[in-house]
């Protein structure tokens, strides 16, 4: 099988692993993010701290775990040493359809913005259809190219789509500053109208997906030079990175604008960008919008290939997986996981088709949800039987990921987590045939 060395060279550094975590979590969600958390006021801020919170504790548990094995397939990694190669080819299978159902999600995300600079795309049959996937394959094949390649167009798209984040940051400080707006009184406990435990819980549901992929630099571990510093390095700087920015834009746009105003809004970027600066912003902030699907998307297809070729080297993945090319990408998972993405998203184009399409993306979130308490319960294990070494504060701060991985699982609801059950249970014949076919592959008769 061929299978040519990583070498440090073709490796992303530090920041580039930075901007894969950062990348991924910021894609087109969080320019419509305010429009659904406007109604809940002061709620939504408290929800976005305890929804940081949480992710910091992930995140923190993933940094531990990618110490102790910085190792591509991360979850994998982990969730195998704990549990065995069944639980983990389980969770990871499930997490890896997750991501080219959830990754063909994005692609049309960026084709709807691209749209605001070719109106005729849309009015050409099939011409959104045809840009998403030349959009797929012209990263895809970046991708290929190594990654370092793919790794520094995620840290320029990265650098990029932060800027109307930050811009929003500055505008509100100025609108503060100089009285043009004013924050709320933040309201009693329990009030009509004010903090309610329930109205924080609701918020912390939605903010909960945006900060999904927190876990990004841990699955190209062998990727990524010095992986036992700067993956958890990255892992915990790109969380915090992340959640403050969406804590303090999110908030800045839904506290000092009327509520009426962002709840119907299509476009809550630009129209505070245009009440507090200048007119006619749409445009640019569609562009921003764009560059930030893209780069979310190219981040999400480097991680998407590893996951098959590291189960394909433990031997519960068919073989095939695990050829890489000369510079050393899985290519052929990665042309497969790609060719999957391509099939799904194209039923997003079916207008019969659109309704299943996001029942599938919510399922597909569920398996991440998944994946998090695995992992999570993976780390007290692994100190608890002696094979994880940490600080006296890790353990309790695990404990902490494990409820609250419960709790968002909870949070999604029934009939996602039912659905998403099914999708685990999938695995199960998928695992004991390639079970199969690796015996005979290997029996000469």
């Amino acid at each position: 099988m061929p299978v040519a060395a990583r070498t440090t060279a073709g490796k992303m550094g530090r920041w580039m692993a930075v901007s894969l975590v950062v990348g991924n979590m910021i894609g087109s969600g969080i320019f419509l993010l305010p429009a659904a958390l406007a109604p809940l006021g002061w709620n939504s801020a408290l929800g976005w701290v305890l929804t940081i919170a949480g992710g910091l504790c992930l995140a923190a548990t993933f940094a531990w775990l990618a110490r102790a094995m910085p190792v591509a397939g991360g979850p994998y990694a982990y969730s195998a040493a704990a549990f065995g190669p069944l639980t983990a080819f389980l969770v990871t299978w499930s997490y890896w359809i997750s991501l080219w159902i959830g990754n063909a999600a994005i692609a049309v995300a960026g084709v709807s913005y691209l749209g605001a600079f070719v109106p005729g795309l849309a009015a050409m049959q099939g011409g959104d259809a045809l840009a998403a996937v030349v959009m797929i394959w012209a990263l895809t094949l970046l991708n290929l190219r190594g990654a370092r390649s793919a790794g520094g167009f995620q840290l320029v798209t990265t650098l990029i789509k932060i800027v109307p984040l930050v811009l929003v940051l500055a505008l509100a400080g100025m609108a503060l500053g100089s009285g043009e707006a004013s924050l709320p009184p933040l309201p009693g406990l329990g009030e009509a109208g004010g903090l309610q435990a329930g109205l924080v819980t609701a918020a912390a549901t939605l903010t909960l997906w945006a900060l999904l992929g927190l876990e990004s630099a841990t699955v190209p571990a062998d990727s990524i030079a010095d992986p036992e510093r700067n993956v958890p390095f990255a892992t915990l700087v790109g969380t915090a990175i992340t959640g403050l920015l969406y804590l303090v834009t999110c908030s800045a746009i839904i506290l000092l604008m009327p509520v009426e105003v962002v709840a119907n809004s299509a476009a809550p970027f630009a129209d505070f960008v245009a009440r507090f600066w200048a007119p006619g912003p749409a445009l640019a902030i569609a562009g921003f919008a764009a560059i930030s699907c893209i780069g979310a998307l190219n981040g999400w297809i480097l991680v998407q290939a590893e996951l098959p070729w590291a189960m394909a080297r433990d031997g519960t993945f068919p073989r095939w997986f695990a050829a890489t090319n000369s510079a050393g990408v899985p290519a052929r998972a990665l042309v497969v996981s790609s060719a999957l993405m391509t099939v799904v998203m194209l039923l997003n184009f079916q207008s019969s088709a659109a309704e299943i399409f996001g029942f599938l993306l919510l399922i597909a979130t569920c398996t991440s949800l998944f994946m998090y308490l695995v992992c999570m319960a993976a780390a007290l294990v692994l100190r608890f039987n002696g094979s994880l070494a940490s600080r006296r504060w890790l353990p309790p701060v695990a404990a902490l990921a494990v409820l609250y991985s419960a709790w968002t699982i909870y949070g999604a609801g029934g009939e996602a987590v039912a659905w998403g059950l099914v999708l685990l249970a999938l695995g199960l014949p998928a695992f004991y045939l390639f079970a199969a076919l690796a015996r005979g592959a290997a029996d000469p008769r």
